[in-house]
């Protein structure tokens, strides 16, 4: 079982930086995909990014592309989120989760989400 955290939330102005962490504890991290989701006021839930258990492999939805980078460090247990030219779209509560499928099962664990708010 992992447990999440993520920090690195808060708010900044149009076109301004943020560096989002979130940290697991627990064994095997290094197997887990990682995401990146955010869920604004209002709105469903959306995938902003993930990345394969080694890092080989990152996917960003299209909103985000060019201006988000997701990357990992297994020797941390931690995943980032470099958020770069914000934009008042961007305002939202951002969560990490992993997800390993094995023997048939999905073992899915979340954090519990860190606010992204960005000014006009």
């Amino acid at each position: 079982q992992l447990q999440l955290v993520e920090s690195g939330g808060g708010l900044v102005q149009t076109g301004g930086s943020l560096r989002l962490s979130c940290v697991a504890s627990g064994p095997d991290f290094s197997k887990y995909r990682m995401y990146w989701y955010r869920q604004a006021p209002g709105r469903e839930r959306e995938l902003v990014a993930d990345t394969s258990p080694l890092g080989g492999y990152t996917n960003y939805v299209e909103a985000v592309q060019g201006r988000f980078t997701m990357s990992r460090d297994n020797s941390q247990n931690a995943v980032y989120l470099e958020m770069n030219d914000l934009k008042s779209e961007d305002t939202a509560v951002y969560s990490c989760k992993a997800l390993v499928r094995e023997v048939g099962r999905k073992f899915e664990y979340w954090g519990q989400g860190t606010q992204v708010s960005v000014s006009s």
